[in-house]
């Protein structure tokens, strides 16, 4: 009982579903089940009237309504009329049964609209630190597989298993009000195979995470090899990646195998006794009971719709447990991500409640200063600070560097500048008011261009554009953006210009062609501050002096901050900032930092 709360509270947790919609649910099982209850119940009657129609007359109400208010007379007549009466209500009954089913599949698959639609926002906006630790696949098998599983094979079951109690449950008093005795002989004789099945199905809960696993590890091979084609082709390790998917798809179907063979064991063994069980009944009653064959002819009747009706729907509810117990794994998967993004504030620890400072002025005003104030920042479960009491400042329109070795602090003093993790300690302030009053309005003034850029399988004018639908694309803006990136030359060459598309990850460009891109990208969004990130340190030095043209050109109109191991590259920085070990060791110009002895 408390492993069914807890995973009950689970499902609820994941689901947060609208209770009006359950209690509709729940109403229309019991509507459902009361119609089953009744069809199966006019079997009796129907039997000793089609054998005695003269009951009709004999039973007032009967009599009233049959005889006297549809004026029939005959035995044909009123055989006739009780025959349309009880296909009626089987043909209400099951529309009803489909209507509750439909209901059921609709109500599911909305949930699993909602819950993909809140796993891809709370992951787009969970705080950055959780991306460090997670890989993507496991966060992509969450948003398509584990929300699938969940579905299809949690929240369906557990709902079936609710509309098939209520029938079993209508039922089961049907049959103890028609022959009790003979109820408990057939619920002796099943209870056996649910006690078994029941301690069996908890095996399956192993299964169904044996898959998941399986699913992660494919999806991640998938990603390793296709994701970089060029070195698993020039490397030659195709096999690798053949081995390692062909040993996880076979985890996965031996698990499936398992899990789908397991789910017809409930139905067959269980129609398979109840049927064997009414054989042996029919024949006891006609060989020992003569007398009384007439007599159990209806109760047969009753019992052997009901063991039709009743032997599918207790091998469903069987399934369906089995089904639940596989996907207790997607189940947990999900929970705990969810309760853990739920426990991150997804603005910012630093996000104020009041007004913020920076919507009270023109933002950005014409003149601005940046501070780092005494900032300190350590990766959770890490001892030493990444960043140990930064402090600097700089103005509107200049360009800045951060060199140093790797590990020396270069790109997590960006991300925090980025607003994409927040300092353990210090500030980062413009015109004096943190950045952390309004931190979206913040990093609308930031484009960030990576050393690889992240391009879309779709044109260059959509990827410029990143995030902006395609009919909303701003033509002026957008050729300004190339303009001044120095891709007019580009285009220009192209067949179909900015509509030609780049292939996936912009594999049709050169690595220049890319970076451009990337600067036309933060350009056609209006940032004020660009940062880039060893933007030009996998070009070769020609296509490097392509893209530091582009990026000298914006230096005065914007405020430009790159990290870089090659020197050449900060040349003409306004000053430069040396950091050791996450301290910030020595500032200056070019000249004072690289040309003097000191």
């Amino acid at each position: 009982m408390k492993s069914l709360s807890l995973y009950l509270s689970k499902v609820f947790y994941v689901l947060e579903s609208n209770r009006r919609e359950l209690v509709l649910l729940l109403a229309a099982f019991m509507s459902a089940s009361i119609l089953e209850a009744f069809g199966i119940g006019l079997i009796g009657p129907f039997i000793s009237i089609a054998f005695d129609p003269d009951i009709v007359r004999q039973h007032l109400i009967s009599k009233s309504l049959i005889v006297d208010g549809l004026g029939l007379q005959t035995d044909s007549e009123i055989i006739l009329a009780v025959t349309v009466f009880v296909i009626a209500i089987f043909c209400i009954k099951s529309l009803a049964y489909f209507l509750c089913k439909l209901y059921i599949y609709r109500f599911s698959y909305s949930r699993k609209v909602e819950l993909e639609t809140r796993l891809v926002h709370t992951y787009l906006n969970i705080p950055y630190l959780f991306h460090l630790r997670r890989n993507s696949a496991s966060l992509i098998k969450n948003i398509v597989f584990e929300s699938n599983q969940f579905t299809t094979n949690c929240l369906i079951p557990l709902l079936e298993i609710v509309a098939n109690l209520v029938v079993l449950i209508t039922l089961l008093a049907l049959l103890a009000k028609t022959n009790f005795t003979l109820l408990a002989f057939s619920l002796a004789v099943l209870l056996p195979i649910f006690l078994i099945f029941n301690k069996l199905s908890k095996r399956v809960r192993k299964w169904g995470k044996v898959k998941s696993e399986a699913h992660q590890a494919i999806l991640r091979v998938i990603n390793h090899g296709l994701g970089g084609i060029k070195e698993t082709k020039i490397i030659g390790c195709q096999d690798y990646f053949e081995t390692e998917l062909r040993e996880s798809a076979r985890q996965l179907a031996k698990a499936s195998v398992f899990v789908q063979a397991f789910q017809l064991l409930p139905r067959i063994s269980i129609e398979a006794t109840l049927i064997i069980f009414l054989i042996v009944l029919v024949a006891f009653v006609q060989i020992f009971l003569v007398d009384s064959v007439e007599q159990f002819s209806s109760i047969l009747g009753i019992f052997a719709i009901a063991s039709l009706r009743m032997a599918p729907i207790a091998s469903q509810t069987l399934n369906a447990v089995i089904r639940m117990r596989a996907s207790s794994h997607a189940l947990d998967m999900l929970y705990l991500d969810l309760h853990e993004i739920d426990g991150y504030n997804l603005t910012s620890k630093r996000d104020s409640q009041g007004t913020s400072s920076l919507n009270k002025q023109a933002f950005p005003p014409n003149r601005y200063s940046i501070s780092f104030k005494d900032l300190t920042f350590a990766y959770p479960n890490i001892s030493e600070p990444a960043i140990r009491n930064v402090s600097l400042s700089f103005q509107k329109g200049e360009s800045i560097a951060f060199v140093g070795k790797s590990g020396a602090g270069k790109t997590t003093l960006v991300d925090l500048l980025l607003g994409l993790i927040t300092p353990d300690s210090g500030d980062i302030c413009i015109d004096g008011v943190s950045i952390y009053q309004d931190l979206r309005k913040w990093q609308d003034l930031v484009g960030y261009i990576p050393q690889a850029i992240f391009l879309t399988d779709e044109t260059i004018e959509q990827n410029i554009a990143f995030g902006v639908p395609e009919g909303e694309i701003d033509q002026d803006r957008l050729q300004m953006a190339i303009q001044a990136a120095q891709l007019e030359e580009l285009v220009m060459d192209l067949p179909n210009g900015v509509r030609t598309q780049v292939g996936e990850r912009g594999v049709r460009l050169s690595g220049g062609q890319r970076q451009r891109i990337g600067i036309a990208r933060a350009l056609y969004h209006q940032r004020q501050i660009l940062v880039l990130d060893e933007a030009t340190s996998a070009l070769d030095s020609e296509t490097e002096k392509l893209v530091s043209n582009a990026i000298n050109s914006l230096a005065g109109s914007k405020t430009l901050i790159i990290i870089a191991h090659r020197i050449s590259t900060i040349e003409s920085c306004d000053r430069i900032y040396m950091l050791e070990k996450g301290e910030l060791k020595r500032s200056g110009t070019y000249a004072e930092i690289f040309m003097s002895k000191a």
